[in-house]
């Protein structure tokens, strides 16, 4: 059986808002995040973990890799692992977003920050 850090009701909050794990099984992972309006969280990547983005409200600025994408309520997006990422909310209303988290490391320790707003890199 894998570890996994993380437990039901877990939340944190963060410069760009707050996140709160709805559900945890056995190498799966699933948080609500919230992305408040003109915040973003950093680019990064995971080395362990794959992740399923799953729109349920408000209007999105994805980076994946190279690629960027517009996301609004019931659009996905999979990152997967070691892929760069990062998400923009540039509107005037708070993002709610579904994270599945999937892998061999499912832990807030596998988030490598390349570029951060709030000075959280490393």
């Amino acid at each position: 059986m894998i570890p996994i850090e993380y437990r039901v009701g877990d939340s944190d909050r963060r410069p760009w808002g707050r996140w709160v794990v709805l559900d945890v099984t056995p190498r799966l992972v699933v948080k609500k995040l919230v992305v408040e309006p003109g915040c973003r969280i950093s680019l990064q990547k995971h080395s362990f973990r794959s992740e399923r983005w799953i729109m349920m409200q408000g209007v999105a600025q994805v980076q994946l890799g190279d690629e960027k994408i517009v996301m609004q309520m019931g659009d996905g997006v999979l990152i997967p692992q070691n892929t760069l990422h990062r998400l923009s909310n540039e509107s005037d209303q708070d993002v709610l977003l579904l994270e599945i988290q999937f892998g061999d490391l499912l832990s807030e320790d596998d988030i490598e920050r390349l570029e951060d707003d709030y000075g959280r890199n490393g």
